[in-house]
């Protein structure tokens, strides 16, 4: 069922290779689950069963990073892989230690110059936090990310976790991370932002003649 999903949307994909760097926190680094199983790595099994050796994904997802620590590690992995599309899954652990959102669109937005700088298209993967920190905190979190997105050309995926949030079947015992079987489901949440920066890269490369 995942590749026919995929396969409805393979028109969208360019036909020219890419580095795609995924850049988020243990929900993209496949915490608690076995290897080479995370959302990351099934994007790389469908972009090789679509184009074979055409794309190169790279996940640099860090479990427990922050927008803070990610800010700080982007540029030399920028400068080290050269990517063609950035993909920006930072500040679930923010919400979860309580700190505060503007903090947090600062370091977003440092992260999204950055990489638009480097000549990336950046796809920004929002969070939502549960109402446990105040409805104040929440909100002020969950503005953050539809605001960068009206403020900066991304391609945005408003929130990772939106196909398997209200099953409580899809996460492992902590409530937070998804388990394996509901994986696929979030490679389908973020795959029409890829695709769409995928073929902004082809178009660019079209244009300047490469």
């Amino acid at each position: 069922m995942l590749f026919l999903a995929f396969a409805l949307l393979a028109t969208a994909l360019p036909a020219s290779a890419a580095t795609i760097l995924v850049f988020g926190d243990s929900l993209s680094a496949g915490y608690g689950l076995p290897p080479q199983s995370g959302w990351p790595y099934l994007l790389q099994r469908q972009l090789d069963a679509l184009e074979p050796g055409a794309h190169r994904v790279i996940d640099a997802s860090v479990s427990g990073e922050t927008t803070a620590g990610g800010a700080s590690r982007l540029p030399r992995l920028l400068e080290r892989h050269r990517p063609d599309v950035v993909v920006l899954a930072l500040g679930a652990n923010d919400g979860l230690r309580g700190l505060p959102p503007k903090a947090m669109e600062a370091n977003l937005e440092r992260m999204i110059l950055m990489a638009k700088q480097s000549g990336c298209e950046v796809v920004l993967v929002g969070m939502r936090l549960p109402p446990n920190l105040g409805p104040d905190y929440t909100a002020e979190f969950d503005a953050v990310y539809p605001r960068l997105a009206a403020r900066y050309p991304v391609h945005f995926v408003p929130f990772l976790l939106e196909a398997i949030a209200l099953d409580p079947d899809a996460f492992q015992e902590d409530g937070l991370h998804p388990v394996l079987e509901a994986v696929p489901k979030l490679s389908q949440t973020v795959w029409p932002a890829i695709a769409s920066a995928l073929e902004a890269v082809r178009k660019r490369g079209a244009a300047s003649g490469r």
